[in-house]
């Protein structure tokens, strides 16, 4: 059973950035929440990815900490899924709570999250959130077919699901980062603010073998960026959601001469990467 978040008073127009009342030092319950105002948007849908503008306020000193309606940038990292909601409220994450939260609501609700770690005041604070968008994530690239691609890289061909193939063509590889879409999306880019990319990719040595594929486990990966091998790091950003992309990386902008499991030291690698979505 989810603790009931009290206390707070939500006014403004929904979808817009709401004003919150509350009382200096109000007491929190940990993993607590509420429904603080309803939506006047599109009913939520199960298994879209939700886009969520959040504001963070101390519950001790009543001063707002932080916003992404400023810059509108919302947080886009929650699949709604009502079925994932709370089981037990001392253990759920976030993402849980705000599923528990917004079931059966619409867009532009806005709801709210506390936190107490019991650390003491200065850490209670609550989350003001508001589903502002919601969108379902490619399954497979999804855009333009590339045309006048290098006659000399790999061939990659893909099945009826998306999933790539390749033939190495006879390919050598390159001492830099090579960089070749393959298919154009026409989603939103990857820039440097991206936390992370939802892909599937499959990746291979110069030999033709394969190390390591997504696809195979029938799973997307979120890559984020920042823990990412420079290969990645450098070639995803400035590509754009739908796309589908070639990166040739050389060791030093990969997993250089210490190798890692099935990569053996100073190898050249190469991957095709889907990317799904973003946030």
């Amino acid at each position: 059973m989810l603790p009931k978040l009290e206390g707070i008073k939500v006014t403004g127009k929904p979808g817009e950035k709401p004003k919150v009342e509350f009382k200096k030092g109000l007491k929190i319950e940990n993993n607590s929440g509420a429904v603080l105002q309803e939506g006047d948007g599109e009913a939520l849908k199960s298994g879209d990815r939700i886009c969520m503008q959040l504001s963070q306020y101390s519950a001790k000193s009543g001063e707002e900490v932080m916003t992404s309606w400023t810059d509108d940038t919302p947080d886009c990292s929650v699949i709604f899924n009502p079925d994932n909601g709370v089981a037990n409220a001392q253990s759920a994450t976030l993402a849980q709570i705000a599923n528990t939260l917004l079931t059966g609501k619409k867009l532009n609700t806005t709801i709210g999250i506390g936190i107490n770690d019991g650390s003491g005041d200065d850490n209670t604070y609550m989350f003001i959130a508001t589903p502002v968008s919601q969108s379902k994530d490619y399954t497979k690239a999804q855009g333009e077919k590339v045309k006048d691609i290098p006659s000399d890289l790999p061939k990659v061909t893909l099945d009826a699901a998306g999933k790539p193939s390749i033939d190495m063509n006879g390919y050598k590889g390159s001492d830099k980062l090579v960089v070749q879409p393959l298919i154009k999306g026409d989603g939103p880019k990857i820039d440097k603010n991206t936390y992370a990319a939802v892909v599937n990719y499959t990746g291979w040595l110069l030999d033709g073998k394969q190390f390591d594929s997504s696809w195979d486990r029938n799973q997307t990966f979120d890559a984020v960026l920042s823990n990412m091998i420079k290969g990645w790091q450098e070639g995803l950003v400035g590509q754009t959601v739908g796309s589908q992309v070639m990166l040739v990386v050389p060791p030093d902008l990969g997993y250089g001469d210490q190798g890692n499991s099935s990569i053996p030291a100073n190898s050249t690698l190469v991957f095709v990467v889907d990317i799904l979505a973003k946030y």
